[in-house]
């Protein structure tokens, strides 16, 4: 604090040069972050998607069913009260009498012959209240929201299934918009050479030193990588188009903005800890263990039908002559015992749900068993890819060195173009086979992690 103070206020030509270049290096510095910024890296495209991919809004849509089904069930535990209110004219003796009678206003010359049996229409408004609840079910209803309950936590499940695929889809439809990119770049490179070559050719064909034929094999070949190029940046484009339909929009940035393809190392456990970890942490088996639960539930439910019921019920209702004025009121409350003597059907459909259990332990296992197939299958080719590197990466600088011999050779004249050309194509085709590897390595990793469970948006920071 000492030192600044001293020196506030004293501002030299050194201080403000120093200050200059200490603005200049920040700018300099801070422009490559803010062209870094601008690239649009994959965890970027992941949360993108799981705000608009039509699966994720499929998948909330279905939580929203499964928890409004949830919040229903409930429901029954409450009475049910409702409001009436209604207005009726008539002349039948028996609506006539009775209806007197509930407005409380029959007198003695009611009771007349004539009457009774030709009676003056009359009016009957009538506003009342009736209840009705049912106080036991043998436990029918609680059955019934645990079921609502699992089928609800099944549904969560399943939608974290969905997260998962989305962000696979998102992460192969990434990486195959970076193996594009550099297979254009690979292309690229090779029209270059093909370019160089053919310049070379026609410098010696023209300088004696050689004959035609080898002009016109090189421009034979610069047509085939020009050819290739343009397959390239077409792949490139659709490429693009599967990664905003991954997404579930259009992308503000370019092909070009991405972060470029590179070989990464994924950590892999053995087979028989992927197997468990699938069979522990996949969302969908989960879901399934929780519909067989739900389904468990059923029967108990359809069992429990069979046993009494005990509902309780009221009313209490006005009745008069018109909207406004007086009337007469009463009321009514009971309860009924209900026992079902022949229950033929609750029997059958009994039986259905006992099927419908043993239809869903049986999807269970299956699913169990294609979980140990897929995951077995990605570690695999999670394995494969990650060896393929290795023989690719070797493969393309043996392949870059003979290229290199080969025309200093040509340029000697110790060889002819059709050897140079030979090894130009299997230097392009250990490039492009290197970038596959690198490509493979990081859609079977991401695969690999589908298939046992484990793929989230934090898992998508390996993939950067």
């Amino acid at each position: 604090m000492g030192a600044c103070g001293r020196g506030y206020g004293t501002m030299t030509k050194t201080n403000c040069f120093r200050l200059l270049c200490i603005f200049l290096m920040t700018g300099a510095l801070g422009a490559p972050a803010l062209a870094q910024q601008s690239k649009l890296r994959l965890e970027q495209a992941v949360a993108a998607a799981l705000e608009h991919n039509p699966a994720r809004k499929l998948a909330a849509a279905n939580l929203a069913d499964a928890d409004a089904g949830y919040r229903l069930s409930q429901t029954m535990l409450f009475p049910q009260i409702s409001f009436s209110e209604g207005v009726t004219r008539s002349n039948d003796p028996v609506f006539v009498f009775g209806t007197k009678l509930r407005q409380q206003i029959f007198n003695n010359s009611d009771f007349g012959l004539n009457t009774l049996n030709r009676p003056t229409p009359i009016n009957n408004v009538t506003t009342g209240f009736t209840g009705h609840w049912t106080a036991f079910d043998s436990w029918s209803t609680q059955l019934k929201i645990k079921r609502a309950s699992l089928l609800k936590r099944s549904s969560a499940k399943s939608s974290d299934r969905s997260t998962q695929e989305v962000i696979y889809s998102v992460i192969s439809a990434y990486e195959s918009v970076l193996i594009a990119e550099r297979e254009v770049e690979v292309a690229n490179h090779s029209v270059e050479t093909a370019q160089a070559l053919y310049n070379l050719s026609r410098n010696r064909v023209n300088a004696g030193l050689t004959v035609e034929s080898d002009a016109l094999s090189a421009q034979v070949n610069l047509a085939a990588r020009q050819q290739e190029l343009i397959q390239a940046q077409g792949a490139v484009r659709s490429a693009w188009a599967a990664l905003e339909a991954a997404v579930g929009s259009e992308l503000p940035s370019r092909p070009e903005a991405l972060e470029p393809l590179a070989e990464r190392a994924f950590i892999v456990s053995p087979i028989t800890d992927e197997l468990s970890i699938a069979l522990k942490s996949r969302p969908d088996l989960a879901s399934l263990a929780l519909q067989i639960s739900a389904q468990q539930t059923a029967v108990k439910v359809a069992k429990a039908d069979f046993g009494p019921r005990v509902d309780a019920f009221g009313s209490w209702q006005i009745n008069r002559q018109s909207f406004v004025g007086d009337g007469g009121n009463n009321w009514a409350a009971g309860a009924e015992l209900r026992i079902d003597l022949l229950p033929f059907s609750k029997l059958e459909r009994l039986q259905m749900e006992k099927a419908a259990l043993l239809r869903a332990q049986a999807g269970d296992e299956a699913a169990r068993n294609l979980v140990r197939v897929e995951v077995s299958r990605a570690y695999y080719d999670c394995q494969s890819a990650a060896k393929s590197i290795e023989v690719a990466r070797a493969s393309r600088a043996q392949a870059a060195e003979s290229l290199r011999i080969l025309r200093t050779r040509y340029d000697a004249g110790l060889v002819i173009i059709t050897e140079l050309l030979r090894a130009e194509d299997a230097k392009r085709q250990s490039e492009k086979l290197y970038w596959q590897a690198v490509y493979r390595n990081a859609v079977s990793y991401a695969a690999l992690r589908l298939a046992t469970g484990t793929l989230n948006q934090i898992e998508v920071v390996n993939f950067q």
